[in-house]
């Protein structure tokens, strides 16, 4: 007999749902959870659901359901048990004693925060990563006592912290603060660079949407961008920015953002909020969606509302259908807008050029033309309409310097008082 391998343990994933919800939701929650749980390394060995008149308090299943799990690992040597939904610090140690042996139970949010902590590259992101796994696990570690050693390795319990997760709550509350204060001083510096975005006048253009619909590909097909993109849930964390040139000459900021997905955890959140916040301070958002998931309606409602907790729900939006070239009603000849839909296919490059037209209309529809005059001892205005805005014409009158401009409401508010009034056009 051949030795099994095992770089990463095989899981039971495990559903509950109250009777007379919507069943087939729980399903598609498990597929996906079972994508998590290949996206971090393991693979699903089995399913097990329940359903209920209400959750079970203790163990949040029934005890017959525990059991059968019990045998089910033992039987096969299955060390993972991952449950789809949150569980409270109880619930889990309830579990663990329940099912013995040395069988880890983590609940999706653990699982995704292991996957950020996997897919997490620049310095930030690790701070954000770790800062986020000891907000929610720290109290589920309460009572493990001499197991919290167990972090060692393997799904939901490597990262960044790791080695700090070992040591006592009081050491856990200092790091913490530690990397609150880190992650302050990084957002001032991610402040600072905002504001030279908005001082080069250029309109900032986010790419938003549910985990694995596309948007790194996107990014790398309209700029060049070289980011990674992977058939993974989570593969890009770190927002990644991009000059990107519309057909009229004006050149956008195009950023790349990290993916949403239902049930995102609270923590990672509020860690990651200064990422997440590339949206909410963009001009235009792209929300970018997989035309051939059968669960597009339900992404784009988890898309929406998670745009709405950030405060960025009134942007001037497009909602572009990607793999479109996977549809058989969607051939190649056929890509088409409707309204502030587009559908192309990032991979190919069908219905690019359509997308570049409709961001440029929307790109356009923020700025009007202003005529301004310049006084020649403020001629040094002129650079500053170069930098933040789209100059059409540059004309030195005996009175001054007259420019006609495509301006911002930012630009025209400073430069106010050297505007002509009467048609710009």
């Amino acid at each position: 007999m051949t030795e099994k391998k095992t770089i990463q343990p095989d899981a039971v994933l495990v559903g509950m749902a109250e009777r007379g919800s919507d069943l087939p939701a729980l399903e598609r929650s498990l597929d996906e959870l079972a994508r998590l749980l290949d996206t971090a390394g393991s693979r699903v060995f089995a399913r097990v659901t329940q359903i209920k008149d209400a959750p079970e308090p203790r163990t949040l299943i029934g005890a017959g359901k525990v059991k059968e799990i019990r045998e089910l690992c033992e039987k096969n040597e299955i060390k993972l048990v991952v449950f789809d939904g949150e569980l409270s610090p109880a619930q889990i140690r309830n579990l663990e004693d329940d099912l013995g042996g040395d069988v880890d139970v983590i609940d999706r949010s653990m699982l995704i925060l292991d996957i950020f902590a996997l897919h997490a590259v620049s310095g930030e992101g690790k701070l954000q990563v770790e800062l986020a796994q000891l907000r929610y696990t720290a109290p589920r570690l309460v009572g493990h006592g001499t197991e919290m050693s167990r972090l060692g390795g393997g799904i939901g319990t490597r990262g960044p912290g790791e080695s700090k997760l070992e040591t006592d709550r009081r050491h856990m509350k200092e790091r913490i603060s530690s990397l609150e204060r880190q992650l302050e001083e990084l957002e001032e510096n991610r402040a600072v660079m905002r504001a030279a975005r908005d001082r080069s006048g250029m309109l900032k253009v986010a790419l938003v949407g549910y985990t694995n619909a596309g948007k790194s590909t996107l990014l790398n097909r309209l700029t060049d961008a070289g980011v990674l993109a992977e058939n993974k849930l989570f593969a890009t964390l770190d927002p990644t920015t991009r000059r990107l040139d519309l057909p009229s000459g004006e050149t956008v900021l195009l950023t790349d953002t990290v993916g949403f997905i239902r049930k995102l955890p609270h923590h990672l959140v509020k860690a990651f909020r200064s990422t997440l916040d590339e949206a909410k301070y963009a001009d235009i958002l792209l929300i970018v969606c997989d035309a051939t998931d059968p669960e597009l309606p339900e992404h784009l409602d988890v898309t929406h509302e998670t745009l709405a907790s950030l405060g960025a729900s009134d942007k001037p939006t497009l909602t572009v259908f990607n793999h479109c070239d996977e549809l058989p009603e969607c051939p190649d000849t056929g890509f088409v807008a409707e309204g502030d839909r587009i559908f192309v296919s990032a991979l190919t490059g069908a219905g690019i050029d359509l997308l570049l037209a409709k961001l440029d209309e929307v790109a356009a529809s923020l700025r009007r033309p202003c005529r301004f005059l310049f006084p020649y001892t403020a001629s040094g205005k002129v650079d500053l309409l170069y930098r933040a805005s789209a100059v059409r014409s540059v004309d030195y009158l005996p009175e001054g310097i007259a420019v006609t401009a495509s301006v911002d409401r930012k630009t025209e508010g400073e430069l106010a008082s050297f505007i002509v009034k009467g048609d710009a056009s």
